[in-house]
């Protein structure tokens, strides 16, 4: 995620708070902020304390207690690493592209959560224009996947299919069209139902399906924005609204966990911010990149990330989800989520 990007009041017109250029065509100096060092020390801390967060998410998941036995903690190392590094290519992304087009902008900032609340750089400077904004905001999903799909493809490959109890229930995580396409690929699974017992690289990489759609939310300054205001410009700000209209009706009759990024994305901001120059549009190329970049979160959206199924509640052979069975022996519980898939 990049974001924020500094305020501006040069570019917008007057009825949006903002000024007219000058009609005279007289020139406007707009100072560079002051360059910031990086504070390695900072960068450093947050990463190694969001790899501990994820580490210890994923050995409480798996049954064990890291109070009274320490060394379990290396058993969540097959699912911290690989995250982190999907989370790090994402970040390194957006910065390099930065760097390249001149726009100063911080090392990533990760966020420990349970397991993460991910990571954001910050651009120091705005970007030139719609181009190079577009190159900023979509280099990071794209880095994203470029990693995420090799950790499902390892992983998927070394998860276990097993018939289906319809009566389990769990914690179901929800499906991507990326995700089920790859599962059904490597796996081959079709013609019953099954359940999988997902390997932790392969968990690493839903949730770094998870974190790119998210980032492509078509909203304020998330990757989404981004691309999205990169496209078409100011109409971008209907486009935001009536996203919002759409995933609060999927928080009303689905994941509830909807309404808590609405808040955010309310408090972050919805609008996005003008680049210098907004007039110039993305040139022929760029817009097809854009449109490959709304094709990706299509591939990646979950309608409903994550849910609670009770085990008399599961319809067999009716949902297409990713679940993690808690009641099953600490010795096969390493990460058994199974898949329940109807054909």
């Amino acid at each position: 995620m990049a974001l924020p990007m500094p305020p501006t009041d040069y570019s917008e017109p007057r009825s949006r708070g903002g000024y007219y250029p000058p009609r005279d065509f007289s020139p406007v100096v707009i100072p560079e902020p002051v360059r910031q060092k990086h504070n390695l020390f900072l960068h450093i801390t947050l990463f190694l304390a969001t790899l501990g967060t994820a580490t210890f998410f994923y050995t409480v998941l798996n049954g064990e207690d890291p109070f009274a036995n320490p060394a379990s903690l290396l058993g969540g190392l097959p699912f911290s690493l690989p995250l982190m590094f999907i989370l790090l290519s994402h970040e390194m992304g957006h910065y390099l592209l930065a760097r390249k087009h001149h726009v100063q902008a911080t090392l990533p900032y990760f966020i420990p959560g349970f397991p993460t609340f991910g990571a954001f750089i910050r651009m120091q400077s705005l970007p030139s224009d719609r181009r190079v904004l577009f190159d900023i905001g979509a280099a990071g999903p794209w880095a994203g996947v470029a990693a995420t799909i090799p950790a499902l493809i390892i992983g998927l490959s070394l998860s276990e299919v097993h018939p289906l109890n319809p009566l389990d229930g769990g914690l179901y995580l929800g499906d991507s069209l990326l995700f089920l396409g790859l599962t059904q690929l490597i796996l081959g699974v079709s013609g019953s139902d099954v359940s999988i017992a997902l390997h932790p690289i392969a968990f690493a990489g839903w949730f770094g399906l998870f974190v790119t759609f998210l980032n492509l939310l078509p909203v304020g300054q998330l990757d989404g924005g981004h691309v999205v205001y990169s496209l078409v410009g100011r109409p971008h700000r209907w486009i935001a609204r009536a996203f919002l209209v759409v995933i609060a009706v999927l928080g009303a009759n689905g994941w509830t966990g909807w309404f808590f990024w609405i808040g955010l994305l309310a408090l972050l901001g919805v609008d996005h911010p003008p680049t210098r120059d907004f007039i110039s549009t993305l040139d022929p190329r760029r817009k097809v990149y854009a449109w490959c970049t709304v094709g990706l979160f299509v591939l990646t959206f979950m309608p409903v990330p994550i849910s609670q199924v009770d085990p008399i509640d599961i319809p067999h052979g009716e949902k297409t989800q990713v679940a993690y069975t808690p009641d099953q022996p600490a010795s096969t519980r390493s990460a058994a989520f199974p898949l329940v898939y109807q054909p």
